[in-house]
């Protein structure tokens, strides 16, 4: 993870899309060990603006990079998509989508100015590890539906490095033309030896055990599955049919690993309370960010009842609508310890590539910190209710 005040890398591996240290590229990649492979940095985008007017121009006809990614009707990802594959947009109208947005904008915060200076301490433990703030990559994937801006595996591997170098951490996902003998997700993480958290969809169970067992011999600080992927009809086309999952088979799965088992795609409290008593680690509030079921309601609407029902019990992780820090401290305020980011990691990565997505990581927590400043925050241990206008 870079040091505060640490500049960027100045050279990328080509083979792996790890960033280099130091002032001169080294003999092999400490990643891929690979050698002689690198690329100067110096063509790659240097602001967070420069990496979004990429991903604009990449991304023609599927999203406009919008000042605002509300899923607002009038938006492209949700314009005459009939037929189409949904894109960056939501499933059916985008209702889901919308109301992910909608649920944070109704989040006030409240500010607390009287005091003494201070630096925001945002550091975050998972699974063992110490990260610089409590904001993931999320697990996306289906990079093929972007106009082929962006190859899968350079996509995962973007996200991986580009996490890493901004001192977070990537999650990746699993889609329908994954299969077990090729598999970019867990691909990625093995190539960058461990250093992502692979979520998988909820496939038949012999298919998650053999998933599951490559995670962890990996190296991988976690492992989870997306259960609102239960509806997938895309796996099903593809022949890798996907299952709603009943407790004991959750338990099942759990089981199988040592590692640290998280249950994605949460938004009821009894379902958490299963997933609990399951024995999985971590809950994440999710509606796949409105693409499984359209008129769910958003999800910074059902975090409190759900971290009510489970949060002394297993951390509540939560997606869906986060575009800035001040985003990020409603969500933790509302009671989550983390969050994911989906959209706007696509867009970086397709944008910036590693850099992309290390510069978005380090706007979230620039921003993350200067909102904690102004209520008065001086740790995450320090945010709560009380910040809620």
């Amino acid at each position: 993870m870079r040091k505060k005040g640490e500049k960027m890398a100045k050279f990328v591996c080509t083979s792996c899309g790890s960033l280099a240290p130091g002032e001169n590229a080294p003999a092999r990649c400490p990643s891929c060990g690979e050698g002689g492979k690198y690329r100067s940095t110096e063509l790659e985008p240097t602001t967070l603006e420069e990496v979004r007017g990429r991903a604009r121009d990449k991304l023609k006809n599927i999203c406009a990079v919008y000042p605002i990614c509300d899923g607002a009707p009038d938006r492209i990802c949700q314009k005459e998509n009939y037929g189409k594959a949904i894109g960056m947009g939501g499933i059916g109208l985008g209702r889901s989508f919308r109301n992910n947005y909608l649920a944070l904008e109704a989040v006030h915060l409240k500010t607390r100015l009287v005091g003494d200076s201070f630096e925001p301490d945002t550091t975050f433990s998972f699974s063992g590890l110490t990260l610089a703030m409590p904001i993931f990559g999320a697990s996306t994937s289906g990079m093929s539906q972007y106009n082929g801006a962006i190859t899968e595996m350079d996509f995962c591997r973007a996200t991986i490095q580009g996490c890493l170098a901004s001192g977070s951490l990537s999650w990746r996902g699993d889609t329908a033309f994954y299969r077990l003998d090729s598999h970019p997700g867990i691909e990625s993480i093995e190539e960058a030896r461990g250093q992502g958290v692979p979520i998988f969809k909820p496939r038949k169970q012999d298919d998650l055990k053999q998933l599951i067992a490559r995670a962890e011999a990996a190296g991988a600080p976690a492992v989870g599955i997306d259960l609102d992927g239960a509806g997938s009809t895309n796996f099903a086309r593809a022949g890798q049919p996907v299952y709603r999952k009943t407790p004991q088979e959750l338990r099942e799965l759990v089981n199988t690993t040592s590692l640290p088992f998280i249950a994605k795609g949460v938004m009821d409290p009894d379902d958490a309370q299963a997933c609990v008593e399951a024995g999985v680690a971590f809950v994440v509030v999710s509606n796949h960010g409105g693409r499984v079921l359209d008129s769910t309601p958003g999800t910074a609407e059902v975090l409190p009842a759900i971290v009510d029902r489970v949060g002394h019990q297993v951390p509540v992780f939560v997606d869906g609508g986060i575009r800035n820090g001040n985003d990020v401290l409603k969500m933790l305020a509302l009671g989550a310890k983390a969050v994911l980011i989906g959209r706007d990691v696509i867009r970086a990565a397709i944008g910036g590539g590693a850099v992309g997505v290390e510069l978005q990581l380090r706007h979230l927590h620039k921003t993350l910190k200067q909102a904690m400043v102004m209520t008065g925050c001086h740790d995450l241990a320090s945010i709560g209710r009380h910040l809620l206008a």
